[in-house]
C-alpha cells in the first residue's frame, strides 16, 4: 500500500484514500471507540456520517465474550467469521480511522495484524480531519459482499497477564499509555473495582504526549519523547494502558521509530488492576516527559 509522504510508515493521508477509495481491493474500517464517561456512541455516530464506502468495526463485539474483560481479543475462528460479515478477505488492504483522529484505530490496526493481515493503515487525522477539509460523508449502515478472511493469531503480538509476569522478571520493558496521574494512582480508575495504581516495574509514556491533531508527533519528537519516559529502543518493549486500547497506539508509535512488533498487554491495567494476588505501585514513573 503507498503510504503517505510523511516521517510515519503505517499510514496514508486523505489525499491518499480520496484517490484510492474505489479501489475493488481496499476496505474502509471505521474504528471508532470512546471511553464510557465520554457518552458518546460511536456506532449512531458512524450511522450519522462516515466515509463513504467504511464498514463499522466494534471493538466491543468483536471480542472475546467469555470473559467480563472489556473487549479482549476473541479466537480466530470467532474474528474470521466476524471479517467475513464485514467482507473483509483475504489479499484486501485496509485503511482504518476513528472520529477522535487518532485514539482507537491503532487497536483495530494492531487486531487485524495480529489476525494475519499485513497490508493495513491508519488514516492520518482521522475523521476530524476528513470533515475539516470538506470530504464526502454517507449515512446508513454499509454492506459489502461476504469474503473469506483466514485468522491466524500471531502470539508473538500480544501478552497475556503469564507473559507480562515473565517478561518484566526477564527485563522486558512494559510501557503504559494512560496519564501520569492515572499511573500514579492519583486519579481513580474508570472502572469499578479496579485499584488505581500501576504493574511494578513500569514506565510510564502516556498517548497523549505522542499525538497531535490526529496523527503522531514527527519523529525526532517520537524518539524524545520515548527517552524521556526511560524507554530503551534497543531493549525488547511490551506496551499496556487501561484496557488495551491506547497501548496499540504506544505500539504503532515505537513501529514508526523502527521497532517492529511491539506487543500489547491485551487485559492491561483492568485486569492485573483488578486483581487482587496481584502487585501494584504507586508514584510516579521513575522517569517522565
Amino acid at each position: 500500500m503507498p503510504l503517505s509522504k510523511g516521517e510515519h510508515a503505517h499510514f496514508v493521508t486523505t489525499d491518499w484514500l480520496v484517490e484510492n477509495l474505489r479501489s475493488p481491493d481496499l476496505v474502509v474500517i471505521d474504528a471508532s471507540w470512546y471511553l464510557p464517561d465520554e457518552k458518546r456512541d460511536a456506532h449512531a455516530e458512524y450511522l450519522a456520517g462516515h466515509i463513504p464506502g467504511a464498514v463499522f468495526f466494534d471493538i466491543d463485539a468483536i471480542a472475546d465474550r467469555s470473559t467480563s474483560l472489556p473487549h479482549m481479543l476473541p479466537d480466530p475462528v470467532t474474528f474470521s467469521s466476524a471479517m467475513r460479515k464485514l467482507g473483509i478477505g483475504d489479499g484486501m488492504r485496509a485503511v482504518v480511522y476513528d472520529g477522535a483522529g487518532l485514539f482507537s484505530a491503532p487497536r483495530v490496526w494492531w487486531t487485524l495484524r495480529v489476525f494475519g493481515m499485513s497490508d493495513v493503515a491508519v488514516l492520518e487525522g482521522g475523521l476530524p480531519q476528513w470533515k475539516a477539509e470538506g470530504r464526502p460523508l454517507e449515512e446508513g449502515a454499509v454492506q459489502r459482499q461476504p469474503r473469506h478472511f483466514t485468522a491466524r493469531l500471531d502470539h508473538g503480538a500480544l501478552a497475556s497477564q503469564r507473559d507480562v509476569e515473565r517478561q518484566l522478571r526477564a527485563g522486558v520493558q512494559l510501557v503504559d499509555a494512560r496519564s501520569a496521574a492515572r499511573f500514579a494512582g492519583e486519579e481513580p480508575e474508570p472502572r469499578p473495582g479496579v485499584r488505581p495504581g500501576h504493574i511494578p516495574g513500569s514506565l510510564n509514556l502516556p498517548y497523549r504526549d505522542l499525538v497531535v491533531n490526529g496523527r503522531l508527533r514527527p519523529r525526532a519528537e517520537l524518539e524524545k519523547k520515548i527517552a524521556a519516559a526511560g524507554v530503551d529502543l534497543s531493549r525488547p518493549i511490551t506496551t499496556t494502558c487501561g484496557s488495551g486500547i491506547s497501548a496499540a497506539i504506544l505500539s504503532l508509535a515505537f513501529e514508526s521509530v523502527g521497532r517492529s512488533s511491539v506487543p500489547v498487554y491485551d487485559g492491561s491495567w483492568t485486569e492485573w488492576g483488578g486483581r487482587t494476588d496481584l502487585p501494584a505501585e504507586t508514584g510516579k514513573a521513575r522517569a517522565t516527559a
